[in-house]
């Protein structure tokens, strides 16, 4: 009760996780259905029998994947769901092999109005991400394109082929005006496929000859490649890099984001690309409340040690389908913590899986949320992390070649 009192008398103030960086697309709307289990007329201990029985079936594990389940997007007339009849004939299935969709992007500067987040256009070089966290806010815009917000999301990948060239017209467009451009903000541009794709290049080549200022989101030690690119940029003010850090415990980090890089090697990223004069930040993103977040101040000392400058952090956000995929997870990889972590989930979140509402998604509300946004602020004015965010310049941009518009101009597909 004290600390309900305190939470009302001290409220958590709205902050831009992203503010280092320079934005995000917004939910296109908010879905909360209930999830209650109904009142068992036995009793609590009857309700909780029922809750134990009442867990879905996981076949669908694969190693090296993240999620369990791989059930048809909320758009599809029809419900799909893999069931096993007990006979065990899915016990051994097969690796699952990541399929490769290009795609022809008409444009690929996403713009957007949230108003709790500090950039207002981004770029997003694939759709899908093959680290295959489960926890992935961007899980559920697979279903705009009628696959599955579970494994789908992490195995049908879609590449967007010719994003640099995309880019370039829509830099040399008559009465662009630049202002910072975000990218991974939604699926990580340096996941495991960049290797051999390369768009994420492409798109820096574009923006380092036009000199426009990007903002970077990852998780992946890949952004290295690039170093020939960002420390030039860096030096004139036009790049910043947030590497996100979930965990420092390797085996949770390997169940929850299989295939992103492990957490030494995120931390040696921030160390490189400090030492480059890239200007490095850390993300401790999301905070799992009851699973990762004992680990904040730890994270955040190791990325300061690092040579991290700039920190921030997300709650965790449970919106769509991400709520049934991470429940499975906790079901089959940290069971004894479910109702626990669910709970505290539900105490952001107005007793919901997730709230929508702007300057509440990003850090939640109520007791347990304040505390977590206190201790962050105490953290990091003790480690000495900067106030104020780096600002990146625009007035160094340079419009692509007049030859790329008249190009552009020529071409009807």
């Amino acid at each position: 009760m004290r600390n309900a009192r305190l939470a009302e008398t001290l409220p958590l103030r709205p902050r831009d996780p992203y503010a280092h960086i320079g934005s995000m697309r917004g939910e296109a709307r908010a879905f909360t259905p209930a999830d209650e289990a109904p009142a068992s007329p036995a009793g609590p201990a009857a309700a909780a029998a029922t809750t134990v029985r009442e867990a879905p079936a996981r076949p669908l594990a694969r190693k090296g994947r993240g999620a369990t389940l791989n059930d048809s997007g909320r758009f599809e007339p029809h419900r799909r769901e893999a069931e096993d009849d007990g006979w065990g004939g899915l016990d051994a299935l097969p690796a699952l092999r990541t399929e490769i969709i290009a795609e022809k992007a008409k444009t690929v500067i996403t713009r957007n109005d949230s108003p709790d987040i500090s950039f207002d256009r981004s770029i997003n070089p694939y759709r899908g991400c093959e680290h295959g966290c489960v926890y992935c806010f961007a899980r559920p815009t697979h279903a705009f394109m009628g696959l599955s917000p579970g494994l789908d999301f992490e195995t049908r990948l879609f590449v967007k082929d010719g994003a640099a060239e995309t880019l370039a017209r829509e830099l040399a467009a008559p009465g662009y005006k630049p202002r910072t451009i975000a990218i991974g903000t939604n699926t990580d541009p340096y996941q495991p496929i960049e290797r051999q794709h390369r768009v994420m290049r492409g798109v820096l080549e574009v923006l380092a000859r036009a000199r426009h200022p990007v903002g970077i989101v990852t998780k992946s030690s890949l952004i290295l490649r690039d170093l020939d690119l960002l420390a030039p940029m860096a030096a004139q003010g036009l790049v910043k890099v947030a590497i996100s850090v979930t965990t420092l415990d390797r085996k949770l980090a390997r169940a929850m984001e299989p295939r992103a890089a492990a957490p030494d090697s995120r931390l040696e990223t921030i160390r490189r690309l400090a030492e480059a004069g890239v200007p490095a930040g850390v993300m401790v993103a999301p905070i799992i409340p009851g699973l990762t977040d004992v680990e904040l101040e730890t994270i955040l000392t190791r990325a300061r040690a690092a040579g991290a400058s700039e920190a921030g952090y997300i709650m965790l956000r449970l919106p769509l389908e991400v709520r049934d995929l991470f429940r499975d997870w906790l079901m089959t990889h940290r069971p004894d913590r479910m109702r626990h972590v669910m709970g505290l989930v539900k105490s952001t979140r107005g007793g919901k899986d997730y709230d929508a509402r702007w300057g509440l998604r990003m850090t939640g509300e109520g007791p347990y949320a304040w505390i977590v946004g206190r201790r962050f602020e105490v953290a990091a004015a003790k480690l000495g992390y900067a106030r104020e965010r780096r600002k990146l310049r625009c007035d160094l941009f340079q419009p692509p070649a007049r030859a790329a518009r008249a190009g552009a101009q020529l071409s009807l597909f």
